[in-house]
């Protein structure tokens, strides 16, 4: 259909300065990836629900998991986000957002970096840049959303032990993850944001189940589960970081996660405005193809402005934060602006599709359902909002 032929993009644009060139070798490399590895078998797992536990190690001996993980433990040993964010930006033009790269590298390996003791790094960190060990994060609760105080799952000490009791929910990567950080409370006492711990849990550990994978109106190919913990016992050597840090640490990683959505939703306006664009000049109504329409070309050309803006915006934050100066509302303006253009743009790119743009083998069917998530997790929009209204001191 429209765009699956479109094996190249113009996404990295002459004026855009952030990359180097290694970022585009590392590109090409990873662009070459998903064309053989990932795009042709992508339908088969949206309907499976789930991608092949096997591709997290093919992409593991290609270099793409664990860039920041030191040589010793088999990783690329280049702790620079924008190999991150070129990662972001290509599974959104290749349309296969489901693919959780992206999680596993930018969400969850930072907190084995930041927080693992020298046991902890060599007993998870090889397994997590080979693709062996496929890692998620357990923080949302049922009726706890975007709420990090709120949540109640416990894990209370006994002896060398942690017993976690509690439950999860729309845990991405939830069925394939060998290792999921649980988010915990170790401390019901003192302050709400006190107490939090954060304990990895192993695949296979007695008590530990995952419940359905959940059927989603977008992102199909993503495994997104809910997570049961019955009496489960963890050596207390799973223990990321201090006990009681849980919260300081998953504030202090938000940024970067909410930098990995907005450099995605940028890159997927942009590949919204590709493939309208690429279908009005081809497609005809009338006697004339749709470009020829003054509207069409309106249209499209305030849809572009709006997704280069953004882009420019986001790249602006993404030299921040690999200079070490991204803020907290910096990071939040980013992922609302970027969602929520990206939101706009694919909708008015898809009404140009007229009744195909409702056909689910058509990729801009495919980017206005994986869209709507984008302003929800990583905080929604209106969160982000909060933040950005209390960093104006309003």
């Amino acid at each position: 259909m429209y765009g699956n032929e479109m094996t190249t993009t113009q996404i990295t644009r002459q004026w855009r300065s952030v990359f180097d060139a290694e970022h585009e070798e590392f590109r090409d490399s990873f662009r070459r990836f998903l064309d053989t590895r990932v795009v042709p078998d992508y339908p088969k797992w949206e309907s499976a629900g789930v991608v092949p536990r096997e591709l997290f190690a093919q992409a593991g001996s290609h270099g793409f998991l664990g860039m920041a993980i030191g040589e010793e433990y088999g990783g690329g040993g280049v702790d620079d986000f924008r190999f991150n964010a070129v990662i972001a930006e290509e599974v959104a033009h290749a349309g296969v957002m489901s693919f959780g790269l992206n999680l596993h590298n930018d969400i969850c390996v930072p907190y084995f970096l930041r927080y693992g003791d020298a046991e902890q790094r060599r007993r998870w960190l090889p397994g997590l840049a080979s693709g062996e060990l496929i890692a998620a994060i357990a923080m949302t609760e049922p009726g706890t959303g975007s709420d990090l105080a709120g949540i109640t799952t416990t894990a209370v000490r006994d002896g060398d032990h942690f017993v976690i009791n509690g439950a999860k929910t729309f845990i991405s990567n939830g069925v394939n993850a060998d290792v999921v950080i649980v988010a915990a409370r170790t401390e019901s006492r003192g302050a709400r944001h006190g107490g939090l711990s954060l304990i990895v849990v192993e695949r296979d550990t007695p008590g530990f189940s995952r419940g359905r994978n959940l059927d989603k109106i977008g992102m199909h190919a993503q495994d997104t589960a809910e997570l049961f913990f019955d009496d489960v016992r963890v050596p207390a050597d799973n223990l990321l970081g201090e006990p009681g840090g849980g919260f300081t640490a998953l504030v202090s990683n938000l940024p970067q996660e909410r930098m990995t959505i907005a450099v995605a939703s940028a890159a997927a306006a942009v590949r919204a405005v590709e493939l309208a664009s690429a279908y009005v000049t081809e497609r005809t109504a009338f006697g004339r193809p749709l470009a020829a329409n003054q509207n069409t070309r309106f249209t499209l050309a305030d849809c572009h402005v709006q997704a280069e803006v953004v882009r420019a915006f986001v790249d602006d934050c993404l030299r921040a934060h690999i200079a070490g100066e991204l803020t907290a509302d910096r990071a939040a303006m980013a992922k609302l602006a970027a969602t929520e253009v990206q939101g706009v743009v694919v909708d008015k790119c898809l009404q140009m599709f007229g009744g195909y743009g409702y056909m689910a083998e058509f990729p801009i069917s495919r980017a206005y359902v994986d869209a709507r998530v984008q302003r929800i997790y990583g905080g929604t929009s209106e969160i982000m909002k909060e933040i950005i209204g209390k960093s104006m001191g309003i």
